[in-house]
């Protein structure tokens, strides 16, 4: 597709790109018109990749050559001096290059979780370099799909999808609706899962204890960092599991705890 060259900061095509400094102006638009928003060459280059429908590409005519490689699509791609592309977008981008693509249907929880053996599920993770993190860790650790709570962040919201790498475009995820939350785990276990609800809690069995007896199917509950898991989604599961830390420390990052549990159920650990 060749290069557009935009030369007016109104023009309606750039309308997928305004207010990204904005979260709660820019996820209106998002919501609005149905898209979500990835950076840099990395990012870019998952989505085109993926089964998601791209509806354009913006790219800083400075960082042309730099990010050629994802410059090969069907997708209408634009450009602008980095100047106006920042003015356009409300942000300073150094990765030279955009993408918008269009918001799918998500797959329900039970289809998901039918077609999988590997589940992460996630209750009130509102961070969304946290989301990124954890998308990333399940492509790395074998994760077939993401269960998210009605209250879990958005796993495309642009800065998830950069810390993750692209890894959340190819990581199936459903989210629970409100009135289903945490009845939904029922669900789960009724599937065939053995739902493991990871907790800093003293008296809870050592993540490699359930490792070792392999089960077949299996679901990591990880909860909020600070408040951790309620005491509703902890009792849905069939067990609690802890990572062994040394004296004094009773906890790490959800992303670093999710892939140490992850390796050890996946036999790397």
């Amino acid at each position: 597709m060749p290069i557009e060259r935009i030369d007016a900061l109104d023009d309606p095509r750039l309308g997928d790109y305004v207010h990204l400094r904005e979260p709660s102006r820019r996820m209106g638009v998002e919501r609005e018109r149905g898209i979500f928003t990835v950076e840099g060459r990395l990012s870019v280059a998952a989505l085109l990749a993926s089964p998601y429908r791209v509806r354009s590409l913006l790219v800083a005519e400075e960082h042309v050559g730099r990010v050629a490689s994802v410059l090969a699509t069907d997708a209408p791609v634009f450009s602008l001096p980095s100047a106006e592309m920042d003015q356009v977008t409300g942000v300073r981008f150094h990765r030279g290059v955009l993408a918008v693509a269009e918001r799918p249907e998500l797959p329900t929880v039970a289809d998901l979780v039918a077609g999988a053996s590997r589940l992460l599920v996630l209750e009130a993770v509102n961070d969304h370099e946290n989301i990124g993190a954890l998308f990333r860790n399940a492509a790395a650790f074998g994760v077939d799909g993401v269960v998210l709570d009605p209250t879990t962040a958005d796993p495309l919201y642009r800065r998830a999808t950069r810390v993750s790498l692209g890894h959340v475009l190819h990581v199936p995820f459903a989210r629970v609706g409100e009135d289903r939350w945490p009845a939904a785990l029922g669900d789960v276990r009724a599937a065939g899962y053995t739902v493991l609800a990871l907790t800093p809690a003293a008296d809870a069995e050592p993540i490699g204890t359930v490792a070792s007896e392999r089960p077949e199917r299996v679901a990591l509950l990880l909860g909020a960092e600070g408040s951790g898991l309620t005491a509703a989604t902890m009792a849905a599961a069939h067990r609690r599991v802890r990572i062994p830390m040394a004296i004094g420390v009773d906890s790490v990052n959800v992303a670093t705890a999710a892939a140490i549990a992850l390796a050890a159920l996946h036999g790397l650990a």
